[in-house]
């Protein structure tokens, strides 16, 4: 894991440990690598409490109960749908916080309203309502979903250092 990646593990755990917070994921186009960079730090199960990999739009209804309509009527990339990804997570974890990250890596799969590089993020505190980005990367797969990661790991962690 490369320098930058480590630094942010490491700056998700120390806040998560300052307010005693447990964080669960909810992703689907970056397949589980921001659980892997917030356990990447040794001591990760302090704070980290589990993550979700729902790649196909069952998985999104079956694990975390993204509704039907939702993806029906906006898309499995939407903030509509990252927002019921991240509340979720939270009704099937013990987490206080969460992330969920939807989107299209490419190379294919894109559209003109929603190009290669549309990533949608939604972060939840538990009884609270999602708040919900999306945002177009550009780049190759990788690159795509390496700044997804970056953006999720760097959102989660401002909401976190904001909560009561």
């Amino acid at each position: 894991m490369d320098t930058e990646l480590v630094e942010l593990s490491a700056a998700v755990g120390t806040v998560c440990r300052e307010r005693q917070l447990l964080i669960a994921t909810a992703e689907s186009c970056t397949g589980g690598w921001a659980s892997q960079v917030i356990t990447h730090t040794a001591g990760s199960s302090a704070w980290f409490e589990r993550g979700f990999v729902t790649y196909t739009n069952e998985a999104k209804t079956d694990m975390l109960g993204v509704l039907l309509d939702t993806i029906a009527t906006f898309g499995a990339v939407s903030v509509e749908t990252a927002g019921e990804m991240a509340s979720g997570a939270l009704k099937n974890s013990n987490a206080l916080i969460s992330l969920a990250i939807t989107g299209i890596a490419g190379p294919t799969g894109g559209s003109p309203d929603k190009p290669v590089g549309t990533v949608c993020f939604a972060w939840c505190v538990r009884n609270e309502v999602p708040s919900c980005q999306r945002r177009l990367f550009s780049g190759d797969r990788e690159t795509i979903r390496r700044q997804s990661v970056i953006y999720a790991l760097t959102g989660l962690i401002g909401r976190a250092r904001n909560m009561p």
